[in-house]
């Protein structure tokens, strides 16, 4: 095995939907960056008048509750805990009925991000996807069905890191809504059934360290843990 392709072992996932696993393909991850004004602050950027796509793709998807293994030679990772979403229709340039109507589930998601790595690179000016759509990159939940949300902009989600309460947040705190980033997104990426849409991380966002314990949870619906190893 090559020195770069043994850091990243890919995991075992496949989208599931109430603990069944889903008929749909493992797709692109679609993510949204700045998306709530405190992480925005947190990271002393600046709240811009649209919201910042970039993509992940399938092979960073791995099961959320499967260890987390960093590799402390590409510097600090850190956990961005994020609803994700995922599309069961194919989507271009929707409208916000249809882009309500294709979600076919609601979940959690790490956008890990090794951050020290992400900084060197935007400082040259280049691509940060080494930062961030590594192999192993969206450790992802199983998905509840999205008839049994009421309210897609009233969903509470929570992540905890060895015991303590680190992001607590409410779509409702979103500087731009689900329907509406969907609607956007669709004009510059076609979803396709089986893809992804991070929706991004509220603040309280750190590194990680060896043998963490982090819990997330939608509460009343679902939650889940893992662990971190740092190699």
């Amino acid at each position: 095995m090559s020195q770069v392709r043994r850091y990243f072992l890919m995991g075992s996932y496949n989208h599931k939907i109430d603990s069944s696993d889903a008929a749909l393909p493992l797709g692109k991850i679609v993510c949204v960056g700045r998306n709530y004004a405190e992480h925005v602050r947190e990271l002393k950027n600046k709240i811009l008048d649209e919201p910042i796509l970039f993509l992940k793709p399938s092979t960073s998807l791995s099961p959320f509750s499967e260890q987390i293994t960093i590799y402390k030679s590409f510097g600090a990772c850190h956990f961005e805990t994020e609803l994700s979403l995922l599309i069961g229709k194919k989507l271009t340039g929707c409208s916000k009925r249809e882009a309500v109507n294709a979600i076919a589930g609601i979940g959690l998601s790490l956008d890990l991000t090794y951050r020290d790595l992400q900084a060197e690179l935007k400082s040259q000016g280049l691509p940060w996807e080494k930062a961030k759509a590594f192999d192993n990159a969206c450790p992802t939940s199983t998905f509840i069905s999205a008839n049994k949300f009421y309210d897609l902009d009233n969903i509470c989600f929570k992540m905890y890191k060895n015991g303590q309460i680190q992001q607590s947040a409410n779509t409702s705190h979103m500087i731009w809504k689900i329907a509406e980033l969907i609607c956007y997104a669709s004009r510059f990426f076609t979803f396709l059934p089986g893809d992804l849409f991070l929706t991004g991380t509220p603040s309280g966002v750190g590194a990680l360290q060896n043998n963490d314990t982090l819990l997330a949870e939608i509460p009343g619906f679902l939650d889940v843990s893992t662990t971190v190893a740092v190699k």
